[in-house]
């Protein structure tokens, strides 16, 4: 596709780039006041175990394979509010996500991170966490948000689009760079590093399961080589 073809092109220029408009990151930087869930420091919350790989490897057999449509009145609003509290815990989703995988992290009241230290998965590059500069680490949706309205979302319900953009296990705190590469970008146009593959495969088709979200053949594919790194 042509818009694969342009991200390639551009990628070099990442660093250089501020984050655009259509990019699937959400910096948000809501707050609230109760405490987040544990697991603090791990990405994404607890890595794969035992039977996950055979978990997935299943489960990504039983995933549509379809073609994505062309994205016509996508807009990110039309997933609802940004980081709402939808597990009512006390905390917006991005002040969970970030105590869930940052370590060393120091919060002002119950919730809201305000430092700490984040070992990207994508990249493996080790970043320090401040609220001020909070765009240098961002949330982003392992299924993005966009590439989900192709895939099939712009028929669901508005509730059930504010679910899966807010759902802990579709969010991932990740150094901003990479995010940007990545932006709407399925498997099968963009990876992570190659320790990561296993636990973002795993993870992606857990979404895509739990959503009845189809995948490309080419996400398919790549999922599949990613669980070859297990």
């Amino acid at each position: 596709m042509a818009r694969t073809a342009l991200r390639t092109a551009v990628a070099g220029l990442a660093l250089a780039v501020p984050l655009a408009a259509g990019c699937d990151a959400d910096v948000g930087l809501s707050e609230s006041g109760s405490p987040p869930p544990a697991g603090a420091g791990s990405p994404g919350g607890a890595g794969p175990g035992p039977g996950d790989e055979a978990r997935a490897r299943a489960d990504l057999s039983g995933l549509r394979i379809a073609s994505e449509g062309d994205g016509d009145g996508y807009e990110r609003d039309k997933f609802g509010t940004r980081w709402k509290d939808i597990d009512r815990n006390g905390c917006d989703q991005r002040n969970d996500v970030l105590a869930r995988d940052l370590a060393d992290v120091g919060k002002r009241g119950g919730c809201v991170v305000m430092t700490g230290s984040l070992r990207d998965p994508y990249t493996g590059k080790e970043i320090t966490f401040a609220k001020k500069d909070a765009a240098e680490v961002q949330i982003d949706h392992l299924y993005p948000l966009a590439l989900a309205w192709r895939m099939g979302a712009s028929r669901w319900s508005e509730d059930r689009r504010e679910e899966f953009a807010n759902d802990h296990g579709n969010l991932l705190a990740v150094w901003g760079v990479p995010n940007r590469q990545k932006s709407d970008s399925g498997p099968g146009e963009w990876k992570p590093q190659k320790s990561f593959q296993c636990a973002y495969a795993i993870k992606y088709i857990a979404v895509a399961g739990k959503y009845s979200l189809p995948v490309t053949r080419a996400d398919h594919d790549a999922l599949q080589d990613f669980l070859g790194r297990c």
